[in-house]
């Protein structure tokens, strides 16, 4: 596991242009560093993006893929109305005034199950760690680049001759159950759980149901 450029604990240089295809390189320099040849890869939201560079450039070295919700089509993707405003000309002024008060409040309207406010706490303080809100609009221009790749992504996913499983939360409003139409026609193969309930699982699987998504991550790390 490691923080993207402009993540959590990572660097957060602003002025920069965040960029999903030099967050992959970035991987791969990790991957280099540690030694690493093979890979069992999950991913989730932004990482999404990320994963599909990746499988585009060597499906080879990639064990296994597990996905978790996030905008693998970008024609399905449903930004929040933070997004959109964060991600239009008032974006600077928009993060300028995001508190711990507003993402919270944000950040619920893609759950589908309750998250303690400690976990939403120390998500803030990850986000907002190195001065990092005022970098937001500038990571949300994967909206954008989710376009310009959009078909070599999209043949990532179809090809990719691995095990491939989908753990996917239904109730998320920005790529939630409108996506498994696609997943399934895309990747037929594939190993497809819905976290539908009692209480639908929202955009943050591993965070609303850890107790499910666990079990699950474990049989994929440990089979290849």
């Amino acid at each position: 596991m490691l923080d993207f450029l402009g993540f959590g604990d990572s660097d957060k240089p602003h002025p920069h242009d965040y960029r999903l295809v030099d967050q992959a390189d970035i991987v791969e320099a990790v991957w280099s560093d540690l030694g690493i040849t093979r890979t069992a890869l999950v991913a989730h939201d932004y990482g999404v993006s990320v994963a599909q560079e990746l499988l585009a450039r060597d499906p080879g070295r990639i064990s296994s893929m597990t996905w978790l919700n996030g905008g693998l089509f970008h024609d399905l993707h449903r930004p929040t109305r933070g997004q959109k405003l964060l991600h239009g000309r008032l974006g600077p002024l928009a993060a300028r005034a995001m508190n711990e008060s507003r993402f919270g409040t944000s950040l619920r309207e893609v759950l589908g199950r309750q998250v303690s406010d400690t976990e939403l706490h120390e998500m803030w303080l990850a986000l907002s760690a190195r001065d990092g809100v005022k970098v937001a609009p500038r990571l949300l221009r994967y909206i954008d680049e989710r376009r310009v790749h959009a078909g070599r992504w999209l043949a990532s996913v179809r090809t990719y001759g691995g095990p491939q499983q989908f753990i996917w939360g239904p109730a998320d409003p920005v790529s939630g159950a409108h996506v498994l139409t696609r997943i399934r026609e895309v990747a037929p193969g594939a190993a497809v759980t819905v976290l539908d309930g009692p209480d639908p699982v929202g955009h943050y699987p591993q965070v609303e149901a850890p107790e499910l998504v666990g079990p699950l991550l474990v049989d994929a790390l440990t089979s290849t």
